[in-house]
C-alpha cells in the first residue's frame, strides 16, 4: 500500500504546496489583536482543508478566545484512535525589515518554503491534514481512528485550551496524543522528543522618580532605576552559569549516566552551532554540554530590557522607569508557580532604595517526560525509518508546548512529539522557512506510522 500513497502523494506535490501557499498568506497573529479577522480566516480555512480531506464532524469550536478547529474520522473498529494536536496561529514578524521576501507570501528558494508559519506550525498542521487525505484517497479508509484539534493561540501561552479539554474529556478521549511542532536533530537526521522543558514568564517594572531628570542636576543624588535594574539582572547567575535564586534547583534531577551517554552518542558537533550562530563561544551551567543544557538542566533569561533615551544622539536625562521581560525553562518537578515566586523573593530582596518594583507573572507550564521504550515511540521510531531510510535519534527539546502536560494529565495518555522542522528554521524569527525535503518525507513518515500504530498493541 505504501506505493500507492507514496505515487499519490508525488504526483500531487505541486497542487499541496499552492495550497500550503494559501494556508500560509493568513495573517493569523494571535498576539496582536488587529489580526482577530484573520485569526477567524484561518480557522475557516481548516475546516474546508479537513472536509475536503473526508474527515468528518467538522467544527469550529468556540472559547472565550479563538476558536478550535476540531475533525474526526472513528471507523476503524478495534483500532487505536490518534489524537492529533496543531496550532494555526503564528508569532508576530518584527523586525519586518529583516526579512528578504515579505513574511506573508509564501516563496520557495533553494528548496525551502519560506513565510511566517511555514515551520511552525502550519507547515507541519497542513502535512498531518495532506497525509490522512492520501491514505483516505489510495485506501479508502484509515488503519487507525484519529481526531484533530487545532487551536488559535498556542503563541499567546494557550490560555482557553486546557479549560477547553477538560470540558471535553469524552470527545477528546484517544490511546495517543501525536504533535507534529518539535525540530529534527539536523539535516537528514530525524528525532522522536520525548521531553520539553516547562516555562514561565515575568515581567519587572521599576519605577523612580515622577518623570525624567536632567542628569546634571540629580545624577548621583538620586536613584537611576536603570542602574538599580541592571544589578538586580546581573543578580540572577553567579559566574559558572548556574542561576543564583534561592531554592531555584530544587526538585531538579540529576542526569543520570545512561542518560549522559545517550546524548553523548548523538555526537553532535558544537562547533557547528557555533558557525550558525555566528558566535565565538557557547554560554551555560559549567559541567554540562550544549545538549544537556539545552534539554535537561533550567534556565532563566532575559528576552528584553528597555528604558530611558534610545534616540540618536544624546539626552543626558535620568530615566523615570526601566522594565525587563524574563522567562525561564523549567526541567523535573520544578512548579511554574513555584519558581515565579522565588524569583520575586529574590528581586525585592536585592532591589537597591529609592525605587519601587512591580512585578507581573505570565505564563507557566509544567515540564513533560514520556517513556522513550512506550509502543507509540517505538512505532514512531519504525515509521521513520521507514521514510528515512535511518533510525532516528530520541531527543530531548529546551523549548516548551506547555498544554503537552495538561494533555496528558487530563486525558491520561502518551505523547508522540513527531517533529518535521529543522533547529536553523527561524521560527519566531525574520525569514522563517520549511525545507521542502521535509515536507515529503514528513508525510510519508505520517502515513507509515497510522499503519504501524494500527499493528501496535496498546
Amino acid at each position: 500500500m505504501a506505493s500507492n500513497y507514496r505515487s499519490y502523494l508525488e504526483q500531487s506535490r505541486n497542487r499541496h504546496l499552492e495550497e500550503m501557499k494559501a494556508f500560509l498568506k493568513i495573517e493569523s497573529i494571535s498576539a496582536l489583536t488587529a489580526h482577530k479577522k484573520d485569526i477567524q480566516t484561518a480557522a475557516e480555512w481548516l475546516k474546508e482543508s479537513l472536509t475536503e480531506a473526508g474527515l468528518e464532524h467538522v467544527n469550529l469550536m468556540q472559547t472565550e478566545g479563538n476558536p478550535i478547529v476540531y475533525a474526526d474520522w472513528i471507523h476503524a473498529e478495534g483500532a487505536p484512535t490518534a489524537l492529533v494536536y496543531g496550532h494555526y496561529d503564528v508569532q508576530p514578524v518584527d523586525p519586518l525589515n529583516l526579512w528578504q521576501t515579505p513574511p506573508f507570501e509564501p516563496d520557495i528558494r533553494d528548496g525551502k518554503i519560506y513565510a511566517r508559519g511555514s515551520s511552525d506550525d502550519k507547515g507541519q498542521v497542513f502535512m498531518h491534514i495532506k497525509a490522512i487525505q492520501a491514505l483516505l484517497a489510495t485506501e479508502g479508509k484509515l488503519p487507525i481512528n484519529v481526531k484533530f484539534l487545532i487551536e488559535g493561540e498556542e503563541e499567546v501561552g494557550s490560555p482557553n485550551l486546557e479549560p477547553f479539554v477538560e470540558q471535553n474529556k469524552e470527545l477528546l478521549s484517544a490511546d495517543v496524543l501525536v504533535i507534529s511542532d518539535t525540530p529534527m536533530l539536523e539535516k537528514g537526521k530525524p528525532a522522536i522528543c520525548y521531553g520539553l522543558r516547562g516555562l514561565c514568564a515575568m515581567e519587572i517594572d521599576v519605577k523612580g522618580a515622577a518623570g525624567d531628570l536632567h542628569s546634571g542636576l540629580y545624577g548621583g543624588g538620586v536613584q537611576n532605576p536603570l542602574h538599580a535594574l541592571a544589578s538586580i539582572v546581573a543578580s540572577f547567575h553567579d559566574k559558572s552559569g548556574r542561576v543564583a535564586v534561592e531554592g531555584f534547583y530544587d526538585n531538579v534531577p540529576e542526569l543520570t549516566a545512561e542518560e549522559r551517554e545517550s546524548i553523548r552518542s548523538l555526537q553532535y558537533d558544537e562547533d557547528k552551532v557555533k558557525e550558525e550562530l555566528h558566535v565565538k563561544e557557547l554560554y551555560g551551567e559549567a559541567g554540562y554540554s550544549f545538549l544537556e543544557r539545552t534539554w535537561t538542566r533550567p534556565t532563566l533569561e532575559i528576552n528584553g530590557m528597555y528604558g530611558g533615551f534610545q534616540g540618536e544622539g544624546t539626552k543626558t536625562v535620568l530615566p523615570s522607569e526601566a522594565h525587563a521581560k524574563l522567562s525561564c525553562r523549567l526541567v523535573g518537578d520544578q512548579d511554574p508557580v513555584k519558581i515565579q515566586q522565588l524569583i520575586e523573593n529574590h528581586v525585592r530582596k536585592l532591589t537597591p532604595p529609592g525605587v519601587d518594583i512591580t512585578i507581573t507573572k505570565m505564563d507557566t507550564g509544567r515540564p513533560f517526560l514520556t517513556p522513550k521504550d512506550h509502543p507509540v515511540i517505538q512505532a514512531a521510531m519504525r515509521a521513520y525509518e521507514h521514510a528515512y531510510e535511518i533510525t532516528p535519534a530520541l531527543t530531548r527539546m529546551g523549548g516548551s508546548i506547555p498544554i503537552v502536560e495538561a494533555f496528558g494529565r487530563l486525558l491520561n495518555l502518551p505523547v508522540v512529539l513527531m517533529g518535521f522542522s529543522l533547529p536553523g528554521e527561524n521560527f519566531h524569527a525574520p525569514n522563517e522557512h520549511f525545507h521542502l525535503e521535509n515536507f515529503d518525507k514528513g508525510m510519508l513518515t505520517l502515513c507509515d506510522y497510522w499503519h504501524e500504530l494500527a499493528q501496535t498493541k496498546l
